[in-house]
């Protein structure tokens, strides 16, 4: 699946996929054709044979002032799609969820919907100048790309609803205490941090990878008791890869495991 827009750029580098925003003079909001680029270019690295992990990483000052609500909001009142049919939903709300992992790389403002895209995502870095807010109610709607459903489960209910109800700001300190970062690092150094967490993540068992993300999710949407029953049918299924013989003989010749993903 192809994007045509180049505010949003697709770069594959071996196992990485990096995506990229690029409207600084925006902010990096997203209108509508760059959510439907968002989406094409998340969809086109999901489905690419050679990657294992992804990487979102945002042009300019500030990762995201989140929607260009002006734009999108004609196709929000509408019930317009705002993604390509059977492509991945990167928010994972109303559409195909991803099968590979994202790292998130974010600095200055990160505002709703890019709040949302790091509730939607596994892990994220931040810079120490990155500055948080789930402003919707500010503007007379609510959050409508994940942050209900999310916030709560990451940051426990009066962590969430501190900021949910308000609308406050909050800094990068704040943001990795209650979970929603995982490493925060200085100024210009949160792409490195981003790509390199993807390499060692991008190094494991590809099918053990995308099999641990799903157990979580199964656990997240049908509950603890139905992704228990899945867990050993699935080893059982992975032990007769080339990745579990591999991973076994690396560990009996004491060296790192090269996976295939077969």
């Amino acid at each position: 699946m192809e994007t045509t827009d180049p505010r949003i750029t697709l770069d594959v580098r071996g196992p990485l996929a990096l995506i990229g925003i690029n409207r600084p003079e925006k902010r990096n909001a997203f209108d509508l054709a760059m959510l439907r680029a968002f989406s094409a270019a998340m969809t086109s690295a999901d489905r690419h044979p050679d990657v294992r992990c992804m990487v979102v990483l945002a042009q300019g000052d500030h990762f995201s002032a989140g929607l260009d609500l002006a734009n999108v909001a004609p196709a929000l009142s509408s019930g317009q799609s705002l993604y390509p049919e059977g492509a991945i939903d990167p928010w994972a709300v109303h559409g195909a969820v991803r099968s590979k992992p994202l790292v998130v790389a974010v600095q200055g403002l990160c505002l709703t919907l890019s709040i949302e895209l790091i509730l939607a995502a596994d892990i994220t870095v931040a810079a120490e100048d990155a500055r948080f807010g789930q402003i919707e109610i500010k503007r007379g709607i609510f959050p409508f790309g994940g942050a209900t459903l999310r916030f709560p489960q990451v940051a426990g209910w009066g962590n969430a609803m501190r900021w949910l109800l308000t609308g406050d700001e909050f800094d990068a300190r704040e943001a990795y205490r209650i979970g929603l970062v995982q490493d925060v690092v200085p100024p210009g150094q949160q792409r490195e941090r981003a790509l390199a967490l993807a390499e060692t993540v991008a190094k494991q068992a590809p099918l053990g990878v995308q099999a641990t993300l799903a157990s979580a999710r199964q656990t997240l949407t049908e509950g603890p008791e139905a992704a228990a029953r899945a867990l050993l049918p699935k080893l059982m299924e992975l032990s007769t890869t080339e990745d579990a013989r591999e991973g076994v003989l690396s560990f009996v010749e004491r060296r790192e495991a090269r996976f295939t993903g077969r």
